[in-house]
């Protein structure tokens, strides 16, 4: 497995998710959880999972104010 990264995000069929190619909502951009180290992998899987799609959910959101 020469040059297969062994860690990191993964798609279901085993390629790679590159966190800074996802385009951020303006939903995650408005929520508290925004840039805190500890919701990065959730927040970072839930964007991955919904790419491409027309509407974008989060169950997690929580505004900033």
């Amino acid at each position: 497995m020469k040059g297969e990264s062994e860690s990191g995000f993964f798609r279901d069929d085993g390629t790679e998710i590159n966190p800074d190619l996802i385009a951020k909502p303006s939903l995650c951009v408005a929520c508290r959880k925004d840039d805190d180290p500890r919701e990065e992998i959730l927040c970072t899987l839930t964007r991955a999972d919904q790419e491409g799609e027309k509407d974008f959910r989060c169950f997690a959101f929580e505004p900033k104010s």
